[in-house]
């Protein structure tokens, strides 16, 4: 209630929480992105068997309820499992209720926003433009650099606007795994929450217009590069 009460006075905006958000949001962008980029190529190019299983487990976070998933995180993260003890042993501090904590459930509950979207622009570079590359004497390392870089980057940047978004406006998976603890583990939409309970609704509104504009922000700008993308595409198969 004082922390509400403080966080009115100061314009009624929790900024603390807002920072924490945009550290949290920036941090998992620059963990997930290049594993969703080796992910998402390994996806869409190679066949194995179990591909379909484990496109269903990296799926699992769009489906299943995040109270469920933070359930099982917090289980794993918590002094008494293996995980929780091993880190603790480490760092001496315990992984659940903590940004550290915090910013790994941030890599998992965002992995489909991340590797679906880099799966199917890699997709759509077909096969034949990695032969034509490869007949051409460039490394699979060049490949990567000069022409599927630069092929996907509507993908790429479409997933990293969404999981930027998604960061920010988590809040199951957050309280269940991190709690409410201010500077630590309290983010924007936690504080929404903290601001109803307090029927503070002059705050909650402030802060949830912050985050509504950002989504919009973000998926207009995920809808203009698709657009993009695909006016780019219609125009590479023209008839000449």
């Amino acid at each position: 209630m004082a922390a509400v009460s403080e966080q009115s006075s100061a314009n009624n905006m929790d900024w603390s929480a807002l920072i924490l958000s945009f550290e949290l949001s920036l941090w998992t962008l620059a963990l997930l992105m290049p594993l969703a980029v080796i992910l998402g190529r390994w996806l869409a190019w190679s066949e194995f068997k179990g591909r379909t299983f484990l496109q269903a487990i990296l799926a699992l976070p769009l489906v299943l309820p995040p109270t469920v998933l933070g359930f099982y995180l917090l289980t794993v993260f918590s002094q008494t499992s293996t995980t929780g003890a091993w880190y603790q042993s480490i760092t001496g501090k315990s992984l659940a209720f903590s940004f550290e904590g915090l910013l790994i459930a941030s890599l998992i509950f965002n992995l489909p926003f991340a590797v679906q979207p880099l799966k199917r622009a890699f997709e759509q570079i077909g096969r034949d433009v990695q032969d034509a590359a490869a007949c051409c004497g460039l490394s699979r390392w060049q490949q990567f650099i000069t022409i599927e870089l630069p092929l996907i980057w509507p993908g790429l940047l479409g997933a990293s606007v969404l999981v930027f978004a998604h960061t920010l406006g988590e809040f199951g998976v957050v309280l269940m795994v991190g709690g409410n603890i201010p500077s630590e583990t309290r983010t924007v939409a936690i504080s929404i929450y903290d601001s109803v309970q307090a029927f503070d609704n002059h705050a909650a509104a402030i802060m949830s217009a912050v985050l509504l504009v950002i989504s919009l922000l973000a998926i207009t700008a995920v809808y203009y590069l698709s657009d993009k993308n695909d006016r780019l595409d219609d125009r590479a198969y023209r008839p000449v």
